[in-house]
């Protein structure tokens, strides 16, 4: 069922073998690509990435069909994947896994294994799309970032309390630190709100309570996602 279409080629390729290859190449990445965007948060997949996915597999199929086993081949190859590497911008760890991926069924295209490199497509893009919508990280998601500043004269260490059991169901403090030459304090949160809907009457209690000082509610930021 996972034969190689190619075992029985050497040193040359037919135009119906090749064609066959990037095809599903082609296909692999189109479908691996859309699985990114339906599992991208609110489907804000970036357009450039998804076309790169698409393409990547048959990129990566095209090398393997030309190194065929040529040692200097395959040395000139990787030292040219280092210097595309080195000119890439660094992403999550979701979208290297991608990446990964669509090289992977680009390396199994390459070596005639289509039905394999589709089972792996498919397999792994279902993966990802169950892991999109499953509530096991749910809580993760939800969570946000808010810092406060306040006057270096007030305790921060319960002077939120109140109002944090009335509009939070999960609070917990991240950092602390000074600003402005230590004349505030910067408390930054980690929180889930109870009610999106009350955001703005909570952000006013916190500016009441800190002496209209600046209030930052947001995304918790992507850096540990990185690898």
């Amino acid at each position: 069922m996972f034969d190689s279409i190619l075992n029985n080629v050497e040193n040359t390729l037919s135009y119906s073998a090749a064609a066959m290859c990037t095809v599903t190449s082609l296909l692999c990445g189109l479908f691996i690509a859309f699985c990114y965007y339906l599992g991208s948060r609110k489907n804000q997949g970036n357009k450039n990435f998804c076309i790169s996915l698409i393409i990547l597999p048959a990129m990566v199929q095209t090398v393997i069909m030309l190194v065929n086993g040529n040692l200097g081949a395959g040395v000139a190859i990787v030292g040219a994947f280092n210097l595309v590497r080195f000119r890439s911008v660094p992403g999550n760890s979701r979208d290297i896994s991608t990446i990964f991926l669509v090289m992977t069924v680009g390396l199994a295209t390459g070596m005639g294994y289509l039905t394999y490199g589709a089972f792996i497509t498919v397999f792994i893009g279902m993966i990802l799309l169950a892991a999109r919508f499953m509530p096991l990280f749910a809580k993760k998601e939800k969570m946000q970032m808010l810092r406060i500043t306040i006057y270096e004269n007030l305790d921060y260490t319960g002077i939120f309390d109140d109002l944090f059991d009335q509009y939070l169901s999960y609070v917990e403090q991240e950092s602390v630190k000074t600003v402005n030459m230590g004349s505030m304090y910067q408390v930054t949160y980690h929180i889930i709100q109870k009610d999106k809907k009350l955001e703005k009457e909570f952000m006013d209690a916190v500016r009441t309570r800190n002496g209209n000082l600046t209030v930052v509610c947001g995304r918790v930021p992507a850096l540990s996602e990185e690898l």
